[in-house]
């Protein structure tokens, strides 16, 4: 008798459409490369196209297909003009984030209605935005947002970016029950510090740099290859089970 062998499922992406927004820089780009990589067509967003159009370029030079959208998550109205006039997205990666850090005593009113629009306010009008296009369409699909480790601890001068991160959580874990019905999984993955430019002015605080290494069990900062392994994974079959959960991405650092 033979035995018949479980398959691994396909970590491949042939065939399907990829939005990836904020991927002019840092996650998003990592992201963006390694959808494309596993053979997604992937349209790179974000609000300025001037600073899209060398990703695009470079990824065809690649080999990879990709198209570039100009797409602010801020103007609610018309993210969701654009991607309604759009073939559905089967894949969303929203890379989108802004970090504006102090103490809590010293946040202004500003500060925080920027950092809840664009982290919090756009992101949550985004997912949906994309959803709704999948639901019409009754499409399944794999919808993450790039979260922090910020959304399970805080950390020093981080309240309203932490906040905004540990809402995130709270409207994945709703969207993944209330579109489960309709093959939508909803996810986040939530890195440690990453060398990019978001965190450049902490990674030039020595003090801070051995804050963070204290806490991090591998002993390193991560990288933004770090976070390309894990977006391919929750975007393909190979996640087919998981959703409205946080992929951690911080070595070690929640363990305790």
């Amino acid at each position: 008798m033979t035995l018949d062998l479980p398959r691994t499922p396909s970590f491949r992406l042939d065939g399907k459409g990829a939005l990836v927004v904020g991927a002019s820089s840092g996650i998003g780009l990592g992201a963006a490369v390694a959808l494309a990589e596993a053979g997604a067509k992937v349209t790179l967003a974000a609000r300025s196209l001037d600073r899209l159009s060398p990703v695009a370029e470079a990824l065809h030079d690649a080999g990879f297909q990709a198209d570039v959208l100009e797409l602010d998550i801020q103007d609610l109205e018309g993210t969701e003009q654009t991607i309604a006039s759009r073939e559905p997205f089967d894949v969303l990666v929203n890379s989108a984030g802004l970090a504006r850090h102090g103490p809590a005593l010293e946040t202004t009113v500003a500060d925080f209605d920027a950092v809840v629009g664009i982290n919090l306010r756009g992101a949550y009008f985004l997912t949906r935005a994309v959803a709704r296009k999948l639901i019409e369409a009754g499409k399944p699909g794999s919808l993450i947002n790039i979260s922090s480790q910020m959304a399970h601890v805080s950390g020093i001068d981080r309240v309203v970016y932490s906040a905004t991160k540990h809402a995130i959580e709270g409207f994945t874990k709703g969207m993944a029950i209330e579109w489960g019905k309709h093959g939508i999984r909803v996810n986040t993955i939530c890195p440690t510090f990453i060398r990019t430019p978001l965190t450049e002015q902490t990674l030039a605080n020595p003090e801070r740099v051995e804050w963070i290494l204290s806490k991090i069990k591998l002993g390193r900062l991560g990288e933004i290859e770090d976070v390309m392994g894990p977006v391919t994974f929750l975007a393909s079959d190979a996640s087919a089970m998981i959703t409205g959960t946080a992929l951690m991405v911080d070595g070690g650092w929640t363990a305790g």
